[in-house]
């Protein structure tokens, strides 16, 4: 049985559940809860990195990154392929979106939690920020193509879990009203 290291809060994590759930993969994936900013050790030992996700496969090989759990997990089984090759470059590019989107957000969200108030006047804080706008101002106005599939893709996961992950942790953003 392969093993999902992952937290509750992580939008990575949530990423590749609900990939796992898309690919009705749940029955053959133990769930492993830890928290990796108290380095782990159950964690560390599988990925000494200490990142979550990471996925142990059955073999006992740990993968992470999320696109990279996203596209092993895919192989894992062939029905609803979350990376069709008939439009393939256009799920990287948009789980690219969803996937950068997740990070700017994340980074501001831990930079404010370590740094205070600090991190929002940095300089970095503020390109992350523009980072997200641009992004979703991007996503608003490609939407229609970029859902123009009658089947689910990984860059449709990745752009919802995003999302709703600046939904709840940057609400001031108001995207939920704006986009």
């Amino acid at each position: 049985m392969m093993k999902l290291y992952l937290n509750a809060t992580s939008p990575y994590a949530r990423m590749v559940r609900i990939i796992m759930l898309e690919k009705q993969l749940e029955n053959k994936v133990e769930l492993c809860w830890c928290d990796p900013w108290n380095d782990d050790e159950a964690l560390l030992k599988e990925n000494p990195i200490g990142r979550i996700p990471t996925l142990v496969t059955d073999v006992g090989m740990a993968i992470s990154e999320s696109l990279l759990i996203a596209l092993y997990l895919d192989e894992q089984c062939s029905a609803r392929p979350l990376f069709s090759a008939d439009w393939k470059e256009e799920t990287f590019h948009v789980a690219g979106l969803g996937v950068g989107l997740m990070d700017a957000a994340f980074s501001t969200v831990i930079s404010a939690k370590y740094l205070n108030n600090e991190a929002n006047d940095s300089v970095l804080s503020q390109r992350r920020l523009r980072a997200i706008q641009r992004t979703l101002e991007h996503l608003e106005k490609n939407l229609a193509c970029y859902l123009s599939h009658e089947s689910i893709s990984v860059g449709d996961i990745a752009v919802a879990v995003a999302l709703d992950y600046l939904a709840f942790r940057l609400p001031e953003l108001g995207i939920s009203n704006t986009y």
